[in-house]
């Protein structure tokens, strides 16, 4: 029996295209769309001064590919065994080489990144010599980047409803098109018609702990360094119209962080970072009181090569890191002065010069032995002992001879001493519902839901590996195809 319409007897809002999220990926469709002549409306679920997803608080990179054929060889590397259709490739190529013109012809200034030998994440790959990380602007970090892309949308005057999250995509039955969207305003619901097309443009579900385990491999639980709101609406969204859905277990992580209940998001840890040496000891122990890796190895958005291969950085949970009275003295434990980052940038905790509020709140553990440390963790307190008199045989000798770590090779000596729980953490994810080279979401027969766009985070194009500055990069690149083609649908009226 074919199902009726379900169209709604009254509609709330209406416009051409409706963009649902309002970060580089939207801010490019929005853009897009409306110079090419629609009336757009977007949808954000964050409130006013919280909006930019993940783009407010990344690095504030943008990918730029200096040679198309280069750069599919080394988009094509990346994705090793998982492949990605060659059309979808091609497209993201010449997109992507096209970045720096596009944001020179919204208001921007596109610089290129200093250093930028450091930014090429894979050098032995094919290609990899036409990658090259732009920003806006002289200053890069510090959301410089997202401003230029929010005051191109702003000087449009496209409208903007914000803590209006899309909850469901409105379908006719009977020809499986795309309506509009049912979204949430002042806790009542809203029905807002989309004349030509939805685009989705919503984030991943790095904020969802049920689809993070569910879907993301070796790890379970993993907290955002990001925008508390990418909670997966927009995969439920998709799969419920019928998408089929791609690269659900590839996420930019794991890092190690601390993720506290009083704030939604997870605090980058200084130790941990590549300020290179401080002084006191540090290692992180696992949940049996022994370390499982070099705790300042670098990794490539979370990813590290072992026997060969890459792989997820293991983080086996709970975690702990262990530092002595020394490192605890030389200032805050977090890395407040980060340019990027939600609590850095959005939250703005002010963490203690000393780290003493910190540890009256119980965010860090102190205690005068490293057994009466390892009873208040629940670890084994000769194991610990061990593990630690292990460490500081290492650093007498100069050299870890379990892992290789060369940083910061200080034993840990000094009582008292501190644990601080760790958890894994991640960016973003790269999972979603599967677009094509037009950015339409398709079906699992590969045909496209009609009048349904996607754009960025939400079912990226990176299945395996993944380039810094790619996700602001295909952001803009496939806004701009979603935005050009949902501009250019025939009015469903």
């Amino acid at each position: 029996m074919e199902r009726q319409p379900t169209i709604p007897v009254t509609w709330d809002r209406q416009a051409d295209v409706v963009v649902v999220g309002f970060g580089a990926a939207g801010a490019a469709t929005a853009i897009t769309a409306h110079d090419a002549g629609a009336r757009v409306l977007m949808l954000e679920k964050a409130p006013k001064g919280q909006e930019g997803g993940n783009t407010r608080v990344a690095g504030q990179g943008y990918l730029y590919v200096s040679d198309v054929d280069k750069a599919i060889a080394y988009l094509n590397a990346l994705c090793g065994h998982y492949a990605v259709p060659q059309d979808m490739v091609r497209v993201w190529a010449e997109e992507v080489h096209r970045n720096n013109d596009w944001l020179k012809s919204v208001g921007g200034d596109p610089q290129e990144h200093q250093h930028q030998p450091e930014g090429i994440e894979f050098p032995d790959l094919p290609g990899s010599d036409s990658v090259h990380k732009f920003h806006d602007g002289p200053i890069v970090g510090y959301s410089n980047t997202w401003k230029a892309f929010a005051r191109a949308v702003h000087e449009r005057q496209v409208e903007i409803l914000y803590e209006t999250p899309g909850v469901e995509l409105i379908q006719n039955g009977a020809t499986r098109e795309i309506l509009g969207v049912r979204a949430e305003q002042d806790h009542r619901p809203i029905n807002v018609k989309a004349k030509k097309a939805v685009v989705l443009t919503c984030g991943g579900f790095e904020n969802n702990q049920e689809m993070i385990r569910n879907y993301l491999p070796g790890i379970p639980y993993c907290y955002t360094t990001g925008t508390p709101y990418n909670e997966g609406d927009g995969v439920r969204m998709a799969m419920a119209v019928g998408a089929e859905l791609w690269h659900m277990n590839n996420y930019a992580g794991p890092s190690m962080a601390l993720k506290v209940p009083e704030f939604r998001t997870t605090f980058p840890m200084r130790p941990l970072g590549p300020t290179g040496e401080l002084p006191g000891g540090m290692i992180i122990t696992g949940p049996d009181g022994t370390r499982f890796g070099d705790e300042k190895r670098r990794t490539s958005h979370g990813k590290v090569k072992v026997a060969g291969r890459w792989g997820p950085l293991s983080t086996p949970c709970p975690m702990f890191m262990i530092l002595d009275h020394t490192l605890f003295s030389t200032g805050p434990l977090y890395n407040k002065g980060a340019a990027s980052g939600w609590n850095p940038l959005v939250e703005v905790y002010d963490w203690s010069k000393d780290n003493q509020a910190e540890l009256a709140k119980g965010w860090i553990k102190k205690a005068d032995t490293i057994a009466a440390l390892a009873r208040i963790v629940g670890q084994d307190p000769r194991v610990l002992e061990d593990t630690v008199s292990r460490w500081n045989q290492h650093c007498d000798v100069g050299e870890d001879r379990d892992f290789g770590r060369t940083k910061m090779l200080n034993p840990i000596k000094e009582a008292p001493f501190y644990a601080v729980e760790l958890s894994p953490s991640m960016l973003n994810t790269q999972g979603g519902p599967r677009r094509n080279e037009k950015g339409q979401i398709l079906r699992p027969d590969r045909t496209p839901i009609p009048r349904l766009y996607s754009a960025g985070e939400l079912g990226s194009i990176y299945s395996y590996l993944y380039q810094g500055t790619g996700n602001i990069g295909e952001c803009l690149a496939f806004g701009r195809i979603s935005g050009r083609n949902a501009a250019a649908e025939t009015p469903w009226e």
